[in-house]
């Protein structure tokens, strides 16, 4: 389990953005406001994982920082079912539905204070100018996307490394951030990574649709205050026969989720 201080409070199971005062600036350019700490804090981060300083507690702080600049300009969070992963007796993979950048920013607050994680994450985000410092520093594993058996291959071989060095694995299946979820665009590759490595799965389901895709960079959209940003981790389960079973509750527990939250679901 890692050491780290966790920065989030979970008064009855679940954090909720308390309440706090937001600037005239703020409510009137969420995303000019937004940006402009956020855009700060990762310079900052860069320049330390540069220099060979960018730990798990760094990636925490860093993370923890984007929640409480989305925050300052009134998005809302709430974030629930974190008992799951603290009842872990060992490492698994983490497998939720995929909206936004945020939950790529937001999720090692969360998750890494209660233990150590990494990302399955596309090869492009990892060469990302500046931002790529601070990813290539938490081991991430990358994938092209442009060939499904190669980067099964690459998530199974890497995957299942850092799964025996203790460190989590994040993925998220869909072949594209949408705020739709499409069970069928919804790959059961998170699921033969646990089997392969024999350790469990837990399901995510989010709506981070708050910080919305960019137009011409698809990671700098607007920030839109008025939608909640909701993550729900449900209980851990092992794998067994080839992991259908397991694969489609994950689904069902992502669709489940989604609906109470109001979002759409397409069967």
């Amino acid at each position: 389990m890692s050491d780290l201080i966790e920065p989030l409070d979970y008064p009855g199971g679940v954090y909720r953005t308390p309440e706090k005062p937001v600037s005239w600036f703020s409510r009137k350019y969420p995303s000019l406001a937004f940006y402009r700490q956020f855009g700060w804090d990762v310079w900052c981060s860069a320049r330390t994982a540069q220099r060979g300083l960018y730990d798990g507690t760094e990636w925490t702080r860093t993370s923890h920082g984007v929640i409480e600049a989305l925050e300052s300009v009134g998005v809302q969070f709430e974030i629930s079912g974190t008992e799951h992963i603290r009842a872990l007796q060992s490492p698994c993979v983490f497998v939720g539905n995929h909206m936004s950048m945020l939950e790529t920013m937001v999720l090692p607050a969360i998750i890494q204070p209660i233990r150590d994680v990494t990302f399955v994450v596309k090869q492009s985000l990892i060469d990302y100018p500046v931002f790529k410092h601070i990813l290539r520093s938490r081991d991430p594993i990358g994938v092209t996307r442009e060939s499904p058996r190669d980067d099964l291959k690459v998530v199974m071989q890497e995957g299942v490394g850092r799964l025996q060095r203790g460190v989590s694995v994040i993925v998220f299946p869909q072949t594209t951030r949408s705020s739709t979820f499409d069970a069928d665009q919804f790959n059961s590759i998170g699921v033969k990574l646990a089997m392969r490595a024999g350790v469990p799965v837990v399901p995510i389901a989010l709506k981070t649709d708050a910080w919305r895709n960019g137009k011409r960079i698809k990671d700098i959209g607007p920030i839109d205050p008025s939608k909640t940003v909701r993550f729900a981790f449900g209980e851990p389960m092992a794998i067994t026969n080839r992991g259908a079973q397991q694969h489609q509750l994950v689904v069902d527990f992502i669709e489940t989720k989604l609906s109470q939250w109001g979002d759409p679901v397409t069967s």
